[in-house]
């Protein structure tokens, strides 16, 4: 606590503090790859991803259709906010990119995979564009244990699906 000139005691956090609270906060259930990186270094990269989602969300209209709240780049900022290493968005980025080309609509020619991911679940088909990356990175981490490099991408370069 600070005494300020006046004699009354100054009750406030220092801003390092805050600062360091949120970091705690914006970065305790991040599986970071990032080793010894600092907590804050993640945790504004994790704010500024965020900020960049919710303005894009923020500005959508509630009536538009579900084609055109799912713009590319929407979608890849979605994704990137919830993959916090650059090296695994850029691969996500292309395995999704060579899957369906980041379009929620893409069947494949067989007919039976849909989406961004081309997975065979007939709920997928019906999901939104975002609610489609969560069931995929979800089958990565389930099945690759959340490998997207090393894991899904290249069990795709060597088999051709993932």
């Amino acid at each position: 606590m600070n005494k300020l000139s006046t004699g009354f005691v100054h009750r406030c956090v220092k801003p390092v503090g805050i600062a360091q609270d949120y970091a705690w906060y914006l970065t305790r259930r991040i599986r970071s790859i990032l080793v010894g990186e600092p907590v804050h270094r993640v945790a504004r990269r994790r704010c500024l991803v965020l900020l960049a989602v919710l303005c894009v969300v923020s500005t959508t209209p509630a009536h538009a259709t579900k084609a055109a709240t799912t713009s590319i780049d929407s979608l890849k900022l979605y994704a990137h906010s919830r993959i916090i290493n650059y090296k695994e968005f850029q691969c996500f980025n292309l395995l999704i990119t060579k899957e369906s080309n980041w379009r929620i609509e893409a069947i494949n020619p067989n007919g039976n995979h849909f989406g961004l991911g081309q997975m065979r679940n007939t709920k997928y088909r019906n999901l939104d564009g975002f609610r489609m990356i969560d069931w995929t990175l979800r089958y990565i981490d389930h099945r690759y244990q959340g490998k997207i490099c090393n894991g899904a991408l290249a069990h795709w370069r060597k088999h051709g699906w993932h």
